[in-house]
């Protein structure tokens, strides 16, 4: 299945005074649920489909716990996820303190598994799926 994309016109946000350019996006078509995803393995493992559900389960509660532990997770060539923050700039360091954090962000950093099968991938435009092209 291709790579559904979307063509949008944009404008640059630092000079709104140049013409606009066209950009290519992903579409998403839909949104696969835990459930799903656990009949999905559950139909390609030994695992019945309750197993994988919590399969699923747990790996959500040992990634955060290890996350809220400063820790790193690398899960093979899949990838790894890691935590960021943002927060307010100060003038010295003393100046820096905890509630200087305003959001934390869990990233995910793709493997070699997951960059090598990305580029393999293949594209459609949404409109040509339209028109039937």
């Amino acid at each position: 299945m291709p790579i559904v994309l979307n063509k949008v016109e944009r404008a640059n946000p630092q000079d709104r005074t140049i013409p606009k350019k066209w950009y290519t996006t992903v579409k998403t078509i839909s949104q696969v649920g835990e459930k799903e995803v656990a009949k999905e393995i559950a139909d390609e493992t030994t695992l019945n489909r309750k197993e994988a559900e919590m399969s699923l389960d747990q790996l959500e509660k040992v990634l955060l716990r290890n996350l809220l532990a400063s820790n790193s997770v690398q899960l093979g060539d899949w990838g790894s996820f890691h935590l960021t923050c943002n927060g307010e700039g100060s003038d010295t360091k003393e100046e820096v303190t905890v509630a200087s954090v305003k959001n934390l962000n869990i990233r995910f950093s793709p493997g070699k598994t997951l960059k090598e099968a990305l580029k393999g991938a293949s594209f459609v435009f949404s409109e040509d799926l339209v028109s039937g092209k």
